[in-house]
Formats: C-alpha cells, structure tokens, sequence
C-alpha cells in the first residue's frame, strides 16, 4: 500500500496518508486564496485512503458553514480543507509534494487574470543575487526535514 507523510512547516504537526491518493487540485476560490495567503490552495484529497495524525492536534478555524480550515497553532501552516465530503490535506505539506500533481482546478471563478501566465515569469535561483542580499548565505533552516523524525523539538521563535 502506498503512503505519503508530511507537517507543518515546524514539526509540532505530522501526518500519514495510506492508499493511493488520485485527487491533487488546485482551488482559485477567494476562501481558498485567504486561508492559504496565496493566489490558489493546492490540495490533495484524502477520499479513498486513511490519514492518521502521528505528531501534534490541529487548530481549526471554520471559514463558511460547511469548512473547517486545519493549521498548525505554533507556526500557522494551513494543513486542512474539512468539508462534508472528506478531507483535504495542503499539497505543500506533504514531504514530496512532486509525487502528488494537481489534476483539476476548482473555483474558477475566483481565478486572478495573471495566474495562467505564471510559468512565463523570469526565473531566479535563490543564490542569483547574493549581492543583493547577502544574508542568504548564512540563513539556518528551523524547518522540520521532509521526513518522519522520531522526535523533533520546535525552534523558539521571537
């Protein structure tokens, strides 16, 4: 049986998805836009397959009267969509979010002009313009790895 795995971005929140997971989307809606302070939510529906939480208690926040909206309470990852037909977990949350593309959009209506056009952007590497800020070069990550740890302590934040 496959399974995927995933967090939040401190560690404090962890889960396992078991099954296949065939329902990766893509929601425009202006709900989704706002809970995720992004042009879209990425999700991936976990219908069909069993998740179980192995790290940490979600916080949820209702944001219409069928939605509840999972995140961590210590470094606000939005993690969930829970609605009456299932549970949505946020692509980005899981450890390879590659294995798991998008095959429909939802919410349409809500979708920015710009957004099909993305992928014709200018490209930068990170590093490109070190001169510019060279701060990057002594950043030290407080994220959680792309893996299950058997324990993990959550970074202080200021």
């Amino acid at each position: 049986m496959t399974s995927y795995s995933g967090g939040c971005q401190c560690g404090a929140v962890r889960f396992r998805v078991a099954g296949e997971l065939r329902d990766s989307s893509i929601c425009h809606c202006r709900i989704c836009q706002k809970a995720f302070g992004a042009y879209y939510a990425p999700l991936v529906s976990t219908r069909g397959a069993s998740l179980e939480w192995t790290r940490g208690t979600l916080k949820h926040f209702r944001s219409s009267n069928f939605v509840l909206r999972g995140f961590c309470e210590n470094c606000g990852t939005p993690l969930t969509y829970e609605a009456p037909d299932g549970i949505a977990i946020a692509a980005g949350a899981f450890d390879d979010p590659a294995a798991l593309p998008p095959v429909v959009q939802y919410g349409v209506e809500g979708k920015l002009p710009f957004v099909d056009a993305l992928h014709s952007l200018p490209e930068h590497h990170t590093l490109d313009d070190i001169e510019a800020a060279p701060f990057l070069l002594d950043i030290v990550s407080f994220q959680h790895p792309d893996h299950d740890t058997d324990t993990w302590t959550v970074k202080d934040t200021p």
